[in-house]
């Protein structure tokens, strides 16, 4: 029996699950703005203890590498490092938009299109696209939302649009083949893919692995004068 634990941290969704054999069997979620550094480990501890398991009995470590939040993806990275390199198991990397889209690939016609959409604020999100089967039609990019966007594809059929991006989009298209599902990011949809992974020993390198945060982070510099109260 393989079992995994995932950790998915790339928004504001902190969610840890166990699989095995790439089936769910535990799950714990918590969806709130910055509590992924306070929550995460004593809900992966918690997770284990309910499936009697402890570290040394999972065989990897999947974790949800981006695009998404660079303080999320910074966290969950590291946890999942650290539990890799302790306990001797590999470490999985897996595309955060396409685990978005696998909470309803095969749940849908598989000539649709799913357009997973991570928030990235304003009118921006990270974005790519899938067929309703999983075979990836646009790879993962910053997209500059507008009332114009995804027209092509929407008047080619139905297109689902899911994640947290997806909100914002819901109020400035109106378009007959809009579909929105309001699902958010999960580490349920981790199980499966990194199983699949796992089988072929498709592993990351714990010295070099690093989040895809798509764009560069960039630290803004206050303009206030440090000298004024």
């Amino acid at each position: 029996m393989v079992s995994i634990l995932s950790i998915e941290s790339a928004t504001k969704v902190c969610s840890i699950s166990l699989h095995q054999n790439g089936r769910l069997v535990g799950l714990s979620e918590l969806n709130d703005d910055n509590v992924h550094s306070k929550v995460m480990m004593i809900m992966i501890q918690n997770l284990l203890q309910t499936a009697s398991l402890s570290p040394k009995d999972l065989n990897a470590v999947a974790i949800s590498a981006g695009p998404g939040s660079y303080t999320g993806l910074r966290i969950g990275v590291s946890v999942a490092k650290g539990l890799a390199f302790a306990n001797d198991i590999p470490l999985i990397g897996l595309d955060t938009l396409k685990a978005l889209a696998y909470q309803i690939v095969g749940l849908i016609d598989r000539k649709s299109t799913i357009v997973s959409m991570i928030d990235a604020r304003r009118m921006e999100v990270y974005a790519s696209s899938f067929l309703g089967d999983g075979t990836l039609l646009e790879s993962p990019k910053p997209v500059i939302l507008d009332e114009f966007s995804y027209r092509t594809m929407l008047d080619n059929g139905l297109v689902y649009f899911i994640g947290d991006g997806a909100t914002k989009f819901k109020n400035i298209i109106n378009h007959r083949n809009a579909i929105f599902l309001g699902i958010e990011n999960s580490s349920k949809s981790l199980g499966l893919l990194a199983y699949e992974k796992f089988i072929v020993k498709d592993f990351e390198d714990l010295a070099y692995f690093e989040p895809n945060y798509l764009k560069e982070f960039k630290v803004v510099q206050s303009k206030k004068n440090p000298f004024l109260s």
